[in-house]
């Protein structure tokens, strides 16, 4: 498994609201995302993303990365892949 750990740029919300239900369908067309969903700031807005990916290669981690309309739309800052091992839950 691989988390996608990724922060939107400043002021980016607009950009992740018009971006969201095609990001929803990616989740959902591609069917490797186990978990997902936002990071909150201190006033409760979403400012970034986690999402855990049951894929067998970080090649393909990034790849699925890489086709994320969030991504495609230029939403993040940053975003890090680490390599994760389930042991809870």
């Amino acid at each position: 498994m691989f988390a996608l750990i990724c922060t939107d740029k400043p002021g980016a919300i607009e950009t992740r609201k018009a971006n969201r239900d095609a990001h929803l369908a990616y989740i959902a067309d591609t069917g490797v995302v186990a978990q997902a969903g936002p990071f909150l700031d201190a006033g409760g807005a979403m400012c970034g993303s986690l999402v855990i990916l049951t894929v067998d290669s970080r090649a393909e981690a990034e790849a699925w990365a890489e086709g994320d309309p969030y991504a495609r739309a230029g939403l993040f800052f940053d975003v890090r892949i680490e390599e994760w091992k389930k042991v809870i839950g």
